[in-house]
């Protein structure tokens, strides 16, 4: 199994900064990785009590049975993790509020390049670091995945969002979190996060959710945020190249027009 190197944040001291509501239903953040997990699940948690928040692990399926307290009834809890559709996730997550956090295919190719080529990661990537592979075969790598060490973006996206979608699960574009962001005093602003924060069974959006946004999106409580990353020695495009967001429809054709992105 790969390590990743994360410094730990400060959110649940903040968190005691704000009247909290208590959850009346389980409530999963569920990613395709390197989505905004760490955003979404941050920005979450400034609207969870602590003693709600399911921090023991990052749920995924390897160690899912271990982790089914995350989704009681009786004992609602906000968790997160990257949980691929089966029939045991289902079953888990049958009475559960669950979100499907998704990003541009597109971006989603240099952010993991990005994360795989940083030393917050460590695996079976390590001989790609460092200049030992040109840019365009990284990004490729990442498009058509690698022989018994990575899987292929076709694959991470169908098993991590595709097959949960029509299943009443929630559809979150990285995108337009950010978007939204960028301009917390609009009226559309309020509208998008009263929106997204809906499943939390919130009576209304508190007073000061534009302080609780802004503190659980604070880049600074991201280990994994871009900026944060260490020791990344090859400089990737700000934008996918031509000719790999072509072998993206060619490894995932429709694709992105399935996740709303034309």
């Amino acid at each position: 199994m790969p390590t990743i190197h994360a410094k730990p944040d400060t959110l649940n001291a903040i968190n005691a900064n704000f009247q909290q509501t208590a959850l009346p239903q389980s409530v999963f953040l569920n990613s395709v990785p390197k989505c905004g997990t760490h955003l979404l699940k941050n920005i979450f948690r400034m609207f969870v009590p602590v003693a709600q928040q399911y921090d023991k692990q990052f749920i995924q399926i390897p160690i899912l049975q271990q982790h089914l307290a995350a989704f009681s009834s009786a004992e609602p809890k906000l968790s997160w993790g990257h949980l691929l559709f089966s029939d045991s996730s289902a079953l888990a997550l049958k009475n559960v509020q669950q979100l499907i956090i998704v990003r541009d295919p597109y971006d989603w190719v240099l952010a993991r390049a990005r994360f795989f080529l940083s030393d917050n990661f460590q695996g079976s990537m390590e001989h790609l670091k460092g200049g030992k592979v040109t840019i365009e075969q990284m990004l490729n790598m990442m498009i058509f995945g690698i022989y018994q060490k990575a899987p292929t973006l076709n694959e991470i996206y169908t098993h991590n969002a595709v097959a949960w979608l029509g299943t009443g699960s929630k559809l979150v574009r990285y995108e337009e979190v950010i978007k939204h962001l960028k301009a917390l005093d609009t009226p559309q602003a309020e509208a998008y996060f009263t929106d997204l924060l809906q499943p939390l069974g919130l009576p209304a959006l508190p007073a000061d959710w534009q302080a609780r946004v802004l503190a659980g999106s604070d880049k600074a409580q991201s280990g994994t945020y871009r900026e944060n990353l260490a020791g990344q020695k090859v400089e990737l495009p700000a934008v996918l190249p031509d000719m790999q967001k072509q072998l993206v429809e060619y490894a995932a054709p429709g694709l992105r027009r399935l996740l709303g992105y034309y």
